[in-house]
């Protein structure tokens, strides 16, 4: 759990398999005017995993509790990626606690029966091998869009070292808890907060047709492409990403 800042509260709960360090370009800019709080989802980041079966359920609710010690009614929410389901099921267990949200670079649909199936083999296999190692071979090509694997050798080599230390319980339960996630979609229509979508124009896992989708059936949403992007489209292009939060956070009242 990393927090900064004073105002309106903006909770941002992170992508798979990375922790609330990838929050730092947000909590820098966007700090300054709110309060930025960034948790680390179970098992990550030095989190306790516990022994709860896996359920993107019990992160929500692990989010819920964590306001509810800060004495915070509602905040605005917005998830990256896994990040993004997260929200997803807190919108369905704790919609009252939400003022506004952030998706950015998620789906909405459940995993095909394929998909599914891909994340408990690697599930399966990072216990079995006691190491993420080989996540950064499975999954750092595409979580980063070309331009940033070609051009942006920093935030390469802080994603690569961030899927090498991702310890291996935690990407387990969490691969585990995404593939039994629900299809959200009818859950889109019943979004009543302002609502922004934002998306990496290179992001291959979560691409823009599925942010316009998103962004279309909400109610009002706004939708923010942003060029150069992939899948972490918040450490790839966080200027461009944080200007499109602070765009959309001023329309959004403070709450006494």
């Amino acid at each position: 759990m990393i927090e900064t800042g004073t105002g309106l509260p903006l909770v941002l709960l992170h992508a798979f398999p990375l922790n609330a360090s990838m929050w730092m370009p947000q909590r820098e800019a966007l700090g300054t005017s709110y309060r930025v709080i960034t948790p680390d989802q179970r098992g990550f980041g030095g989190t306790q995993l516990g022994h709860d079966e896996p359920s993107l359920d019990e992160v929500a609710d692990d989010v819920a509790t964590m306001l509810s010690a800060r004495k915070l009614d509602r905040v605005v929410l917005g998830g990256l990626s896994m990040g993004g389901y997260v929200a997803m099921a807190f919108m369905r267990r704790h919609r009252e606690r939400v003022s506004a949200l952030i998706l950015a670079d998620t789906k909405i649909g459940a995993d095909s029966p394929e998909a599914a199936a891909n994340r408990r083999r690697i599930a399966d296999e990072v216990v079995a091998a006691g190491t993420s190692a080989q996540l950064v071979d499975e999954l750092l090509p595409a979580l980063l869009g070309e331009t940033t694997r070609e051009r942006r050798a920093l935030v390469l080599g802080r994603v690569k070292a961030l899927l090498e230390k991702a310890p291996p319980y935690a990407v387990a339960w969490a691969q585990r808890a995404m593939a039994e996630r629900p299809d959200s979609t009818d859950d889109l229509a019943t979004v009543d907060v302002p609502t922004l979508v934002v998306v990496g124009e290179e992001d291959t896992l979560s691409p823009p047709a599925e942010a316009e989708l998103i962004a279309k059936t909400i109610p009002g949403a706004q939708l923010v492409r942003i060029p150069d992007a992939g899948h972490l489209s918040a450490m790839e292009a966080p200027a461009e990403f944080n200007s499109a939060v602070t765009d959309f956070l001023a329309g959004i009242p403070s709450e006494g």
